[in-house]
């Protein structure tokens, strides 16, 4: 009997190959400055309440007592503006054309 044991040949594994091709899309407009921007009042905002949001979870995460109605509150008060910001960059954009 052959006392040696013999060692399994290890295999590379083919490297996967993308399968979906990377597309670019492409803009006919040539400056980006021209964009429609939400005001400096309503990023301010948003600013807030993403900061009253976070101070709200890590109150959750050390366990401070938190009303959990405020984290409702808090997370449709921030969509609330990003939907009046959507709106007033929509309508920014409908003026240029």
């Amino acid at each position: 009997m052959n006392a040696v044991a013999k060692k399994p040949k290890s295999v590379a594994k083919p490297t996967a190959k993308p399968t979906a091709k990377p597309t670019a899309k492409t803009s006919t407009k040539t400056s980006t400055s021209a964009a429609p921007r939400p005001t400096a009042a309503q990023l301010a905002e948003l600013l807030k309440l993403r900061k009253e949001q976070f101070a709200l979870r890590l109150q959750r995460a050390t366990g401070q007592a938190v009303k959990p109605d405020q984290f409702g509150k808090v997370r449709k008060n921030i969509a609330r503006l990003k939907t009046a910001m959507s709106a007033t960059l929509r309508a920014q954009a409908g003026d240029k054309k």
